[in-house]
């Protein structure tokens, strides 16, 4: 099983560099609260906070899946030069229209071909 890199607090954390490499690796998850059971739910999943990521052929971020809970809801894949290419540096991003029926705990997961896969944190949502 691949480990799973999770996103520290980087405010506690005192170098750069090290700041740097979590952010850029860690999906950030952009959603409402609150859904209407049945109805198209938008979740927004961007990689990267504060810094970019770069987009070369052996290190770029090569997909996002997005789950609720061990359910995988979507997932998007993207090929080496989808932000540029050599020598760019973007975010990669996504927004993924999702179905839910109760209550979900939505976490999203990145892949970088060189640094693995990292995770959000999960963002509660309630159903009505």
């Amino acid at each position: 099983m691949p480990k799973i890199n999770r996103y520290e607090d980087i405010s506690q954390i005192d170098r750069e560099a090290k700041k740097d490499f979590i952010d850029r690796h860690s999906p950030f998850v952009h959603c409402e609260t609150e859904a209407k059971a049945g109805e198209t739910f938008t979740v927004k999943v961007k990689v990267g906070n504060e810094y970019t990521h770069p987009d070369d052929m052996d290190h770029h971020i090569s997909g996002i899946a997005l789950y609720n809970k061990d359910t995988k809801l979507a997932e998007a894949t993207m090929l080496a030069g989808a932000l540029g290419g050599q020598g760019k540096k973007g975010n990669a991003t996504v927004t993924f229209e999702v179905v839910l029926e109760k209550n979900a705990e939505i976490v999203a997961q990145s892949y970088c071909t060189k640094h693995g896969v990292w995770e959000s944190d999960p963002v509660s949502v309630s159903v009505a």
